[in-house]
């Protein structure tokens, strides 16, 4: 993806996103600063907009990816309220559509090494657990039906992108269709 420099200036989201697709590719080792500034075809000094340093670049892309890949959904206000069967349906075809777990392996990877990342993880599983607790204890499931639902959401479509990567969209939807009538079924 090599550039030449351009003169035009490169958004915060834009560098984010860069810096995900390198930490899915390479690890957290190859998101560099250099790297990041050649690959999006600007002067390094562009970076320094946005950024303190690599380290202010490292929990920036932690904090993007909890808001994200997570909150979108967890704090949309249109899966927090009304039917509990619709909104857990929607937040799942939210999560595919958009591809919300693309980077969750690579997130975990470097959080196998570093505590900052470790931090986000849990935050972020905590987050997802809480949103889908809500949604199943809306439908009446109570302790460990509520539990081990809640836990089938989040590790499936934790996973889902890393461990299937050979399912067509089309696919996707039809076990969503599948997964959506188990998980709200008595």
């Amino acid at each position: 993806m090599k550039q030449s420099p351009r003169n035009t200036r490169v958004s915060k989201a834009e560098w984010l996103e860069r810096a995900l697709e390198v930490l899915e590719s390479e690890g957290v080792q190859g998101v560099r600063v250099e790297r990041l500034a050649r690959d999006l075809g600007i002067a390094k000094a562009g970076f320094y907009w946005h950024f303190r340093d690599r380290s202010d670049l490292l929990q920036s892309l932690l904090d993007h990816w909890a808001h994200e890949f997570t909150a979108v959904v967890t704090a949309n206000p249109d899966l927090l309220e009304g039917d509990p069967k619709k909104r857990l349906y929607e937040a799942m075809l939210m999560i595919l559509e958009h591809d919300l777990a693309k980077y969750d392996l690579a997130i975990r990877d470097w959080a196998a090494h570093d505590s900052a990342a470790a931090k986000a993880v849990r935050h972020v599983s905590r987050t997802r657990l809480d949103f889908a607790r809500s949604i199943l204890s809306d439908l009446g499931f109570r302790g460990r039906q509520l539990e081990m639902r809640a836990r089938l959401f989040v590790g499936y479509h934790t996973w889902e992108h890393a461990t299937f990567r050979d399912l067509s969209k089309k696919e996707r939807r039809a076990l969503l269709r599948l997964r959506h009538k188990l998980l709200v079924s008595r």
